[in-house]
This record gives C-alpha cells, sequence and structure tokens, in this order.
C-alpha cells in the first residue's frame, strides 16, 4: 500500500504538523502534595557474589531466593566468572540514584489514582541472562518487585547477540520504569478471555496505555510502547492509514484470533499483508488503541479515570468517534 508514509519522510512532513500536537491532547500532569514513602533499591546480586559474605547468611537474609537449585550448584553459581562478570556489566548500566527516583515518581502517581496501592518493596538482581525476555516480576503476596538487570544493558550489547533486535529495542536502562508501570497497569486492568474481538483488543491495550500516560506523565510516548523513537514516529505519521486499513478490512470488530500476533503481539513489524510490512512499526493495534482512547477522554474530558476503565470497549470506541485524517 503505497499510502503508507516511509518513517524518515514522515518525522519531518507529518510529525512536525499533528504528532506534537497530539502529544498535548490530554494532559496528566497533577499537583501531588503527598508523596509515597522513600524505597529502597536492595541489589540480592551483590551480596550473592560476595564471597565474603557466608552463603548461609545470604540464604537467612534471601530465604527465597535459592528456589529449586541445590546447594552444591548455588555454591559454585557464586564463584562462577561468566556469571559475576555479567552481573558486574550489568549494575554499571545503572544509575541507582535516578532509578531510586523515578520509581518513587512512579509509585507516588499511581498511589494518587489509586489510594489503596501500597508501595512495592524493590529488588536488583542478575539472571545472568536466564529471564532477559521477562526481565520483571512481581509477587503480589509479598508485594516484592524484582527487576533483573541483566535485561538492561542496552540495545544490540554483545551479550545478546542471538537475540532478536525487537526484543533489544526495549532492554535499555531508559526502559525499566516504564516496563514497571505496564506491569502495574496490567494488575489494574486484568485481560478477560471473555471479549475477543479486535475492537476489546484495541481498547483493552488503549486503556493499558490511558494508564501509562497518567502514571508517567513526563516519560515519553515511545518508552511506554516499548519502541524506539523511530517506530513511534512511523506509527504516528501513519495512524490514518494503519485504521482505514482495519476499517477497509472489516477487521474492527472481527474475531480472527490472528489479529493478536498481527498488529498486538511484539514482533520486528506488524503483518498488513502488503509491500510495507518490513518498513513498519510493530504493535500498531496497541498504538491505535491508545489513539481511540485518547480521543475518547478529548470528547468526554469529564471521565475519572477509574471510571474509565470500567467502560466496555465498544462503548469507549463509539463515543470516540475516533476519525484519524490522513495527512496531504
Amino acid at each position: 500500500m503505497k499510502i503508507f508514509r516511509i518513517a524518515a519522510l514522515s518525522c519531518f512532513l507529518v510529525l512536525s504538523l499533528s504528532s506534537c500536537k497530539k502529544d498535548k491532547e490530554t494532559d496528566w500532569k497533577v499537583e501531588i502534595k503527598n508523596p509515597v514513602e522513600k524505597i529502597e533499591l536492595t541489589d540480592i546480586s551483590k551480596e550473592f557474589y560476595d564471597v565474603n559474605t557466608p552463603l548461609e547468611q545470604f540464604k537467612a537474609k534471601f530465604p527465597w531466593f535459592q528456589g529449586t537449585v541445590s546447594d552444591e550448584d548455588f555454591a559454585k553459581n557464586r564463584v562462577n566468572a561468566e556469571e559475576v562478570r555479567i552481573y558486574k556489566e550489568a549494575i554499571s548500566k545503572i544509575d541507582q540514584t535516578n532509578l531510586k527516583k523515578e520509581l518513587e515518581d512512579l509509585f507516588t502517581h499511581i498511589k494518587y489514582y489509586f489510594p489503596n496501592f501500597k508501595t512495592p518493596k524493590v529488588y536488583l538482581f542478575s539472571s545472568s541472562l536466564q529471564m532477559i525476555q521477562e526481565p520483571l516480576l512481581y509477587d503480589e503476596k509479598t508485594n516484592f518487585l524484582f527487576i533483573d538487570i541483566s535485561g538492561f544493558m542496552g540495545n544490540n550489547n554483545p551479550n545478546y547477540k542471538g537475540l532478536e533486535n525487537y526484543f533489544q529495542k526495549s532492554m535499555n536502562p531508559n526502559n525499566i520504569v516504564p516496563k514497571v508501570s505496564k506491569l502495574f497497569a496490567e494488575q489494574i486492568v486484568p485481560f478477560s478471555t471473555d471479549h475477543q474481538k479486535f475492537i476489546d483488543l484495541l481498547v483493552y491495550n488503549g486503556k493499558i496505555m490511558m494508564l501509562q500516560s497518567a502514571f508517567l506523565p513526563e516519560t515519553p510516548d515511545y518508552l511506554k510502547m516499548d519502541y524506539d523513537k523511530k517506530q513511534y514516529d512511523w506509527a504516528a505519521a501513519n495512524e490514518a492509514n494503519i485504521y482505514n486499513y482495519f476499517v477497509e478490512n472489516n477487521l474492527i470488530f472481527g474475531d480472527d484470533h490472528r489479529l493478536v500476533d498481527r498488529f498486538i503481539n511484539p514482533g520486528p513489524f506488524s503483518k498488513f499483508y502488503t509491500e510495507i510490512d518490513n518498513e513498519s512499526s510493530p504493535m500498531v493495534g496497541v498504538y491505535i488503541g491508545w489513539q481511540i482512547c485518547k480521543e475518547y477522554f478529548k470528547k468526554n474530558p469529564e471521565t475519572k479515570l477509574t471510571d474509565f476503565l470500567k467502560i466496555d470497549a465498544t462503548e469507549i470506541f463509539n463515543k470516540a468517534e475516533y476519525k484519524p485524517k490522513i495527512e496531504e
């Protein structure tokens, strides 16, 4: 489809006209008088790889960290040169002072909208690349948040050789807080398997992104999408073309399960089944769902965020009257 714009051209011609304006449609900046309590970042791996700390002392302090690993293997891992190397490189990439501040700000915003939110205890650790595709773990019972720092060593890091590039785009230190934000947004709006139409998936993901807008008002939108800047620019430039493709192919109210893989799930690109595919950004369904929800708030500015989350997808779609225009 020739109507899709190539990213470099669209950034210059289209985004300068419309995208920047769009980012300002809903202002989620709020004055918060009662920030959450200060948090501590506990670096589990720092103590684990410190041979001066007796193993039994470490196990007593973190009794759940060993899991099903035998004592013999657990002791060997502490002195594994490769594991130690990865940990040291990973922790060197993290500005812990800045991360602590950003997490406190995130948790403060979550609590502003959801007063019952309890600030989690945050642990850093290195899985030695074993968990890099799922680098966050939240345990609701203990309210513990675990961040695998080996999953955030930077795009094109030599340690990630062989890992698909589209995964690596969101494996930078500045992706940590947006990923934590998304994790808690998904806790607040759990996915329901009762709704399987494409519009349900679009709006569900749009709700997650709206929460991210509220939780991270100062964070660039491309980071919230797990995009790099070029991918976000392409989606913004082609917003109307993407939506028109959905409409013209009767996808909006369709229930083809393949649409999830084509337009929702992470990947190297979206699957329009046209010559533009390799140029496209992945997850454009998430992006369009976000824009539908933004348009709803633009048309219904009095809506409370907590009330919005309860509204049916079709109602949101109808009241949004979302009709993006193709830029000439």
